[in-house]
């Protein structure tokens, strides 16, 4: 997949602009949906990446872009699911995730990247 990180709140993949945060589950882009992580917004400061929400489990490599700033808080309950599930986590700000995908097989990896801060 071609993608890039162009700016702040803008993720590029395959041509289309995208200004929310994103999953990409076996070459398919989906819009994140944070929900289930809200409830620990307050501890976080942040609303989280957390085990709760839909993580495409399938491939053996899943790279997370925690923002701009790389601030994303990734809760140790999800590092701990990819261990169990076998699964690589990858963390990197977005523009590196992105860089970092784009040298990879994407028949290997699943992607989360976060947009924002």
């Amino acid at each position: 997949m071609d993608m890039e990180y162009p700016e702040f709140g803008t993720i590029i993949i395959d041509g289309t602009n995208y200004d929310h945060d994103v999953v990409v589950d076996a070459g398919v882009v989906r819009k994140r949906k944070k929900g289930p992580s809200k409830r620990f917004r307050s501890e976080y400061g942040h609303t989280p990446l957390s085990a709760g929400e839909d993580i495409p489990w399938s491939k053996p490599q899943l790279v997370i872009g925690t923002g701009f700033s790389g601030r994303l808080p990734v809760m140790p309950e999800l590092r701990h699911r990819a261990e169990h599930n076998g699964v690589e986590l990858v963390t990197l700000p977005t523009a590196e995730a992105c860089a970092l995908l784009r040298t990879l097989d994407a028949s290997d990896v699943n992607a989360i990247l976060h947009v924002t801060c």
